[in-house]
This record gives structure tokens, C-alpha cells and sequence, in this order.
């Protein structure tokens, strides 16, 4: 846990010193204009649909209702969690993963094997992103189903915990993998390797992503502190031979 701290208190602060600073106005951007709409639609919407699945619980467990609503709200609050980070990320991976290459250098002195050009950057990174989500959303379905079954229900919270920082544990470390040229089954596989790393780091980022306002701005450094455990924790003793220097 110290470590992941420490790579996301370092990758905070880089982000957003002189020659990294340009690089994250267009992230933030897009995570305002989409936090903005998802906010709104929350407020406006969330006592309907909590009602609406209160509605349909069975009578005969009424006994229990002071137990079910507060887990119908931690489940759909994990949804729009996922809903919004899914959102963002999908808009705003070329710029995260252009960041990343940015901060690899800056940080490490060594230049991403990934050979692309912008543009092929962006509309790959687009393609890693719809991967990243044929992984998730059937395995978030299936949570979401388990938090309306009476009995599982109980090891909702628990399970939607895990499952949101092994998400953002792939979410963020996949950024500077991806610049170097690791495939997404090797990257999840490094990931379960190093288990206790991706989901400390991970549950760390699942955290920060929670503070209101304050998430727009530390995200970026989410970004940075991946490529910082991607150095110390997932690269390879090949990679470091065969990867140039600046």
C-alpha cells in the first residue's frame, strides 16, 4: 500500500510541473464535462430508480428492507461509479495514454517501445479501450445480478470493492503497458503476478475516485503513478535491454 501511495503522491506532483502541465488540460476537461452530466443525472434520477427497485422486493422479505436499501444503494451508486468511469475513459484514453508516454520519459529516462504515430495511438487506444470493456461489463453484470439474489446479496459490498480496484488496476496500469507494446492477456496476467500491487494500487485510485471535484484533478496523477509501478513493479529485465534511453 505504501508503494502505491507513494507512486500516486509522485505521479500527482510530476503531472503538473512545467512541460507535463499542457498535456493534462484536455483529460480534465473531459472528465468536468462528463462528471458534470453524470452528476446531473444522478440527482435528478436516483431517488426513482432507488424506489423503483425497492418496489420490487418480495413482501415477505419487508422484514428485511432495512437491510436491502443500503445495499441497493451501494449497488447503484457501483454502477454509475462504473458507468462514469467507463465514459471517461473511453474519451479520454488517447490523451491518457499520449500522457503516459510523456511521464515514462520524464520520469525514467527511457522511451516507450510503442513506434505509433498520434493519430494511430488514438484510434488503438480506442480499440484497447473496447477490449477493456468486453472484460469488464459481463463481469459487472454478473455482480450486479448477485446483489439482487437474497443471501449473496450480503457479499455485495465486499465483491463490488475487489472488483473496483482490480478494474482500476487495469484501467490505469494498462496505459504505459500499452505504450510498450504488451498485450492485454500478458498485462492482466503481470497484474495477477503482482496481485497485492495491482490491488493496492487499484483500490487507492477506486478511493480518489470518490472525492468529489478533487477526482478531476488527481486522475491525471493516477496516470503518471501507473507508469512509476509499471517501472518498478512490471517491467520486464528484456524490456529494460531492449528499450532506449533519452
Amino acid at each position: 500500500m505504501l508503494n502505491a501511495m507513494t507512486a500516486l503522491g509522485q505521479g500527482t506532483r510530476l503531472v503538473y510541473r512545467k512541460g507535463l502541465r499542457r498535456y493534462i488540460f484536455l483529460p480534465i476537461l473531459v472528465n468536468v464535462i462528463v462528471y458534470a452530466t453524470m452528476l446531473s443525472v444522478v440527482v435528478n434520477r436516483f431517488s426513482g430508480w432507488l424506489n423503483h427497485w425497492m418496489s420490487l422486493v418480495p413482501t415477505w422479505l419487508d422484514w428485511l428492507s432495512w437491510l436491502i436499501w443500503p445495499l441497493f444503494v451501494v449497488s447503484l451508486l457501483a454502477v454509475v461509479f462504473f458507468t462514469f468511469t467507463l465514459i471517461t475513459h473511453l474519451i479520454a484514453a488517447p490523451f491518457y495514454g499520449f500522457l503516459a508516454a510523456k511521464v515514462e520519459v520524464q520520469a525514467t529516462g527511457r522511451i516507450p517501445l510503442d513506434d505509433r504515430n498520434l493519430a494511430k495511438t488514438a484510434i488503438d487506444a480506442l480499440g484497447r479501450e473496447m477490449v477493456k470493456l468486453a472484460y469488464i461489463a459481463p463481469r459487472a453484470a454478473a455482480l450486479f445480478v448477485i446483489s439482487w439474489i437474497p443471501g449473496l446479496n450480503l457479499f455485495a459490498p465486499l465483491l463490488w470493492g475487489l472488483f473496483s480496484a482490480w478494474v482500476m488496476a487495469i484501467t490505469y496500469l494498462d496505459y504505459p503497458m500499452d505504450n510498450n507494446k504488451v498485450a492485454f492477456g500478458d498485462m492482466r496476467k503481470r497484474l495477477s503476478n503482482h496481485w497485492w500491487q495491482s490491488l493496492s494500487y487499484g483500490g487507492l485510485v477506486t478511493l480518489i475516485t470518490w472525492i468529489p471535484l478533487a477526482n478531476l484533478f488527481l486522475i491525471p496523477g493516477a496516470v503518471a503513478g501507473a507508469v512509476l509501478m509499471w517501472d518498478q513493479h512490471y517491467r520486464t529485465a528484456r524490456e529494460l535491454t531492449v528499450q532506449g534511453t533519452v
